[in-house]
């Protein structure tokens, strides 16, 4: 068994000996793996399998997604179910590929100082979120989460968000032209019941509309990040989505 393993341990000490040699043959491995990795990509159209009823943002989704990110809530709250028992049976469905094809910077992870945060739409009130907000421990005693009651007090300018959809579709986000003169409206809408949401809900399925803060006449970064939580997880119809035809 050794005699039979010796020209080969011979060659390996030689590549190993080499310097120049070992360099030359891991470029190349690395090469071929590169190749065989990549170059499949450019012959796929899309590497995110088609699910129904995935969506852009609406605008005050959106600018409630930039206060999470302003006020670092994903370092703590990750936003992606692994398809893992523990997991799926906690929060939910695995999270799909599609379900961040809009987001820009996407909110992955696995660490987690609170809960994953991927289906938490809908699953508790809006006066539960601003509560929670203003004061965690009202709510979830051991939170060590800090307080962002300023929240409700700071007023959102509706008439910005436009020139954040129209960046987006440098992206590849597919605001239309009618999202985009539309924004500021349908900023306002969103967060006031008593508003024409016709608009908004014709180009923004399964956006949910309400004085989220409690206080229609005031549009609030609180109004905006809890109708950003709100909406995660709830706009891909589970009940029909079929991974082995989203496969072929």
């Amino acid at each position: 068994m050794a005699t039979n393993n010796a020209p080969a341990l011979g060659f390996h000490s030689k590549i190993e000996r080499n310097v120049t040699l070992l360099l030359v043959l891991s470029l190349l491995v690395v090469t071929i793996g590169g190749i065989v990795e990549i170059a499949p990509l450019f012959w796929l159209q899309n590497t995110i399998e088609k699910v129904t009823g995935m969506r852009p943002y609406s605008p005050l989704e959106l600018a409630g997604r930039n206060i999470y990110i302003r006020e670092g809530c994903y370092v703590c709250h990750s936003q992606m179910i692994r398809p893992f028992r523990d997991e799926v049976e906690r929060y939910g469905h695995y999270s799909l590929a599609a379900e961040s094809m809009f987001d820009h910077p996407f909110q992955w992870g696995s660490k987690r100082t609170g809960p994953d945060l991927a289906r938490v739409g809908g699953k508790y009130s809006n006066d539960w979120h601003v509560q929670h907000l203003t004061n965690p421990r009202d709510v979830v005693p051991e939170s060590i989460m800090p307080p962002y009651a300023f929240l409700a007090k700071n007023e959102i300018d509706p008439s910005t968000i436009a020139a954040h959809l129209k960046t987006l579709t440098v992206v590849g986000v597919p605001y239309t032209q009618e999202d985009i003169d539309n924004a500021a409206a349908d900023m306002a809408a969103q967060a006031n019941p008593d508003a024409d949401s016709t608009g908004l809900m014709a180009r923004y399925p399964k956006a949910n509309v309400g004085a989220f803060d409690g206080n229609p006449a005031k549009l609030t970064e609180m109004d905006a990040l809890v109708a950003y939580l709100q909406v995660l997880g709830t706009l891909v119809d589970f009940s029909a989505y079929k991974p082995e035809e989203n496969e072929r």
